[in-house]
């Protein structure tokens, strides 16, 4: 099969560290490309790939402070997968709802996966002009506020089954990773693990949006506690890091789509206790990989169970639900519908 995969441009495939969107494309481009498929991946020219790679600009660039050098790159990738359309049996655009109305207009199939939230004043705006469009979810929760779209299919994200990996470590601290910002959780982290009587360590990106959230409210509550800030980590030292907690702390205050890191701390077989807000219920199993939890006394009793879990249980469970291989299985079957209904067409 031909198939273009089209990544957005504010970080490489993969990302260097943080970007979960470029890492789900990566993963998934790689293993197309393992399965034998024709693959050309549009993205970032600092990307690596086992697929062709078409470089849309020449470096990621997250927050240009310049409207046009932030969306004229856009309009170039669009243009450049336009102009090769004819080239593949079809084309999975992973920026939203930028190629909607171009490429309705022409005969290659095409699908959208979304990864963010839906839940925001704009969304309706544009996404109800195109209810045709075939869209792809990461998780059933994340199509609640737009349940009317033409929702192709849900795929859950998956990752390298080797890429992460259970180590033998001493588990004398929880954990918390990914980004600091008010949604992900972070007061709750510390207040959990404080009432919990356990140590905290966070691996977390502090981006330029959330800095003075991070001096003005995180910083203080991290001041006198037993909690440590080692701040952003790789795919090199996840494994490390989540293999010696207790448990991932993701007590989380948004309609998170996904949340790749509930999925990176399973691979180590590190069970994650985790609020129900957006897809955890999904992706979490109770009293298999984890605990789903309503409050943070709630979360503050599961730390206590945390250790009673069979750590090699949630790897396997992870090695049964949550690798890249599977989820390209979900993407290739979704690839071959839509082919086969505009060989109809």
């Amino acid at each position: 099969m031909r198939i273009a995969q089209i990544a957005p441009l504010f970080e490489s495939v993969p990302p260097k560290r943080y970007g979960g969107t470029e890492r789900v494309v990566h993963w998934l481009t790689e293993e197309l490309v393992a399965k034998g498929h024709d693959v050309t991946l549009f993205a970032t020219g600092d990307s690596t790939t086992s697929a062709a790679l078409v470089p849309v600009r020449a470096q990621a660039a997250r927050f240009v402070p310049n409207f046009e050098r932030n969306n004229a790159p856009y309009a170039r990738m669009l243009e450049l997968v336009r102009r090769r359309a004819h080239e593949f049996d079809v084309l999975h655009f992973h920026i939203d709802f930028h190629p909607f109305s171009l490429f309705s207009r022409q005969p290659t199939p095409f699908v959208t996966t979304l990864h963010g939230r839906l839940d925001q004043d704009w969304v309706a705006d544009i996404y109800d002009l195109f209810p045709a469009v075939p869209l792809v979810s990461i998780s059933d929760s994340q199509r609640r506020p737009m349940p009317h779209l033409r929702w192709a299919a849900t795929v859950l994200h998956g990752m390298p089954p080797g890429l992460l990996t259970p180590l033998a470590a001493p588990r004398d601290y929880f954990a918390f990773l990914g980004r600091i910002s008010p949604e992900k959780g972070i007061e709750s982290a510390i207040r959990i693990a404080a009432a919990a009587g356990a140590k905290l360590k966070i691996a977390a990106k502090i981006g330029e949006e959330d800095a003075q959230y991070y001096r003005d409210v995180v910083a203080p509550l991290l001041d006198g506690s037993d909690a440590e800030f080692i701040g952003e980590i790789d795919d090199s030292q996840k494994s490390s890091f989540l293999s010696g907690a207790r448990a991932l702390l993701f007590p989380i205050d948004w309609p998170e789509p996904f949340g790749l890191v509930m999925i990176e701390a399973m691979a180590c077989g590190c069970p994650v206790i985790a609020f129900r807000r957006g897809s955890v219920p999904e992706v979490v199993e109770d009293g298999i990989t984890g605990f789903v939890v309503d409050s943070v006394a709630e979360a503050v009793a599961a730390c206590a169970r945390a250790e009673a879990l069979d750590r090699a249980a949630v790897r396997r469970r992870f090695d049964q639900r949550w690798t890249s291989g599977r989820m390209a299985d979900d993407y290739v079957r979704l690839y071959e519908r839509l082919i086969g209904s505009a060989g109809h067409n």
